[in-house]
């Protein structure tokens, strides 16, 4: 399933996303058409408020959500492997935010030097995260949090479709693998509103193998589109002086 998108592990070269690597103008249509209510950020600043803090977006892409941090933070900083994209992420974000090419396991700043990691659809996705994890660690200063946003796959249709390309992908055992990694979990439901037919079509025809993908834009019959995510949230121990 396209959507899943993963970073470069230790040692290891970047796993290709191929719908932003491959069509990164049809991603930006996504993006402006994924949330349209805002759920998403609204939960997130709920559980995890960035004025005034050092953030940190692991798997930036093409920085799309690094200037709503910057509207608040005292720092942004993205992070994302895909050469291309941090070339278009750094022209977005000119003044706003530093962009480095690397990936989530090796994350090229200091200990202790952010207050929030963000991750949105990228490279966090259950078991095999573990050395991503670690670094977010590293890098987060007591009573910081990492918060990751991945899409829910027990919520129809989009969940339905996402199982029929990745039948060996168990929701389940993801949540079972945050919550033993000591992350409270919320699920969110959000709306995709697309502004014409072709931009959901190309949209869905990125997500998914093309037969799913065909099924998809049969099923949806209107410009809107439900969406589940879950959003899973990790405090940092606070530093406790012995």
């Amino acid at each position: 399933m396209r959507a899943l998108r993963r970073l470069a592990g230790a040692g290891d070269e970047p796993i290709p996303s191929p719908n932003i690597w491959n069509w990164p103008e049809v991603y930006e249509r996504e993006n402006r058409a994924q949330d349209a209510e805002g759920a998403i950020w609204a939960a997130l600043r709920e559980a995890v408020p960035w004025a005034g803090a050092d953030v940190l977006d692991v798997g930036c892409g093409d920085g799309f959500h690094l200037p709503v941090f910057a509207a608040e933070a005292a720092s942004v900083t993205g992070v994302e492997p895909h050469a291309g994209l941090v070339e278009r992420a750094r022209e977005r974000t000119a003044g706003l935010a530093v962009v480095h090419r690397a990936g989530a396991a090796r994350l090229p700043l200091p200990d202790r030097s952010v207050d929030l990691v963000h991750a949105r659809t990228a490279y966090f996705f259950g078991p095999g995260c573990e050395p991503g994890l670690a670094e977010a660690q590293r890098v987060l200063r007591p009573g910081g949090a990492i918060a990751i946003v991945d899409l829910d796959a027990t919520v129809e249709p989009y969940g339905g479709w996402m199982l029929a390309d990745l039948p060996r992908y168990r929701p389940d055992r993801v949540e079972q693998f945050f919550e033993r990694h000591g992350f409270s979990m919320r699920r969110i439901a959000t709306t995709w509103r697309f502004p014409d037919r072709e931009t959901l079509e190309a949209v869905l025809r990125i997500e998914f193998s093309r037969p799913v993908a065909e099924r998809a834009i049969a099923a949806t019959t209107g410009l809107v589109l439900p969406v589940g995510y879950r959003l899973h949230v990790r405090r940092k121990e606070a530093f406790r002086p012995a």
